[in-house]
């Protein structure tokens, strides 16, 4: 095993591309020994091959991987032994920066349309950390690249009451897919959302950030609607969880509520996996009302 980087020597991309490695790890369950390639990680986390390369190196000194002759870097802990790893300070700062970004949209402080420069010298940042907060944002569906420079934001729900219309129409659609002719959830991926869910659980929760919380709820709610096998319930509940994103990272986390929340969807995978569908659709109304009061009244 190659000694592990030092520090000084490790751009502060490599651990939290490593961390994100993890996150992706855990996410889909993988088991030891199955095999992390370049290719699959670069379109997975949307870098390109060298930074990839350093994180997958810089996770062999940390134990997490093994590289054999001829078959590569491979998983040598489970998933469930990789619970709070996060190998970089710097991610933290910049999760930071990424939601206060996203606050100052929402209080209409950053106009639709901006450029790199102009984000460097409000949040004094360098343009890697502003590249890479933007190339976040465009993953996340939160913003365009604009043809030749500079960037634009997608609409969001900017108000209570936009972000309460959306609950009632997610109240409308999500229980009614599930009572669709031929719905079908893919137990497989209905398995990685109950994963992710025991997951919260056991403490994650208080170790996730808000938008790892967000990403995990939308997982589920998305999973269940797919079912139904019907893109425009799919894609409407898509363009939603889109545009209500920056406004669910900026609201205040109630722990408390959340361990419901997972509770909750626990019940709902269970009673999907049973084939109750009725007893589901009833059930998941209840629980978007219950949101929907809780959140924004």
């Amino acid at each position: 095993m190659p000694a592990e980087p030092s520090a000084a020597k490790v751009s502060p991309l490599i651990p939290t591309l490593a961390t994100r490695i993890i996150e992706l790890v855990r996410r889909e369950g993988y088991a030891v020994g199955h095999r992390l390639t370049e290719l699959a990680l670069c379109d997975s986390l949307g870098v390109s091959r060298s930074p990839v390369r350093k994180a997958l190196q810089f996770l062999e000194g940390k134990g997490v991987v093994s590289v054999a002759p001829n078959k590569g870097y491979q998983l040598a802990k489970a998933p469930e032994e990789l619970t709070g790893h996060n190998f970089s300070e710097a991610s933290v700062s910049e999760e930071e920066m990424y939601l206060r970004i996203a606050n100052d949209r929402i209080r209409g402080e950053l106009a639709d349309e901006i450029a790199e420069a102009d984000l460097m010298v409000r949040y004094n940042l360098q343009r890697l950390q502003v590249q890479r907060i933007l190339n976040r944002m465009a993953r996340e569906s939160m913003i365009d690249r604009k043809p030749g420079r500079g960037w634009i934001f997608r609409p969001l729900m900017s108000n209570a009451e936009s972000h309460r219309e959306s609950y009632r129409f997610r109240m409308i659609i999500e229980p009614a897919a599930l009572l669709e002719p031929g719905y079908q959830v893919d137990i497989q991926e209905l398995e990685k959302c109950k994963r992710e869910q025991l997951d919260l659980l056991d403490g994650g929760i208080e170790r996730a950030t808000p938008a790892e919380l967000y990403r995990a709820g939308v997982h589920f709610h998305e999973t269940m609607i797919s079912g139904a096998h019907n893109r425009f319930l799919l894609d409407s509940l898509r363009n939603i969880n889109q545009m209500r994103r920056i406004v669910e990272y900026g609201t205040r986390l109630d722990r408390s509520r959340l361990h419901r929340q997972c509770e909750e969807h626990l019940l709902l995978i269970d009673l999907l996996v049973k084939g109750e569908r009725m007893e589901a659709s009833n059930f998941l109304r209840q629980h978007l009302n219950t949101a929907r009061i809780t959140k924004v009244g």
